[in-house]
């Protein structure tokens, strides 16, 4: 069953063809990666799908429903967490307090998104950073926020934006984990990543972006064989 479609979806920025005729399904319960060189497309395609770009052409349904004249709240409300790729915490609040203010979005009072936030940051493991001051966390630590943060909006679907930039390997197996529980939870995720080996061990399925076009959708053994993702993204990496 598909949670998320996008139909035939394109962006221009004037003259700039950002996106072009993109389509493809997530379906509920899996992993997707989005991967592609850098200026793909990708992250205009995650803000797209919450709302902070309407397509100019094509359709983002989720549930079925249209969501692509809606505004980011409203997305986000319908059940999509997102994340982002420079992570941006409430610096002078706690760790504690960061959490919470997402988790209003479903509390019907500050007990209530305690009791949320407290879940989110035991699950992330920052409970025990959890009286911090965020802008201290180093960044291993701000990306765990951010995706506790999302968390705390109690999601259907979770958007992550290269969440494992800048993570040195210890970090990225612990990220790696906590993406593996959230998937057990149930949530699908969508997720935008240059590190080959956590998308290809993270992802049930792999969309290919290139000069905003969709070049290739497989399994991760697909996609590794492809000569088109090769020589578009792989071979971009090895000459790098």
């Amino acid at each position: 069953m598909s949670l998320l479609q996008i139909q035939h979806v394109s962006k221009r920025f004037g003259g700039l063809a950002a996106l072009t005729d993109v389509s493809y399904s997530v379906e509920k319960g899996k992993i997707l990666g989005l991967i592609g060189p850098n200026g793909a497309g990708k992250t205009t395609l995650f803000n797209v799908v919450n709302g902070f770009y309407p397509p100019t052409k094509g359709e983002v349904l989720f549930k079925e429903e249209r969501i692509s004249h809606l505004q980011p709240y409203q997305i986000c409300k319908r059940g999509v967490g997102r994340t982002f790729q420079v992570v941006r915490p409430l610096q002078r609040m706690t760790v504690l307090d960061n959490v919470i203010a997402s988790a209003f979005l479903r509390a019907k009072d500050k007990a209530g998104a305690e009791r949320i936030a407290l879940d989110a940051l035991q699950f992330t493991g920052l409970y025990d950073d959890r009286s911090l001051v965020s802008k201290s966390l180093p960044l291993g630590k701000r990306k765990k926020l951010e995706i506790a943060r999302a968390l705390a909006t109690q999601p259907e679907m979770l958007l992550l934006d290269e969440s494992f930039a800048g993570l040195n390997p210890f970090e990225q197996n612990e990220l790696i984990d906590i993406i593996r529980k959230v998937k057990a939870k149930g949530i699908t995720i969508m997720i935008i990543e240059h590190h080959m080996k956590v998308i290809m061990s993270l992802s049930d399925q792999v969309v290919v972006l290139n000069y905003g076009e969709k070049i290739a959708e497989g399994t991760p053994k697909e996609i590794g064989n492809n000569p088109l993702v090769i020589e578009a993204y792989l071979g971009e990496a090895e000459r790098a």
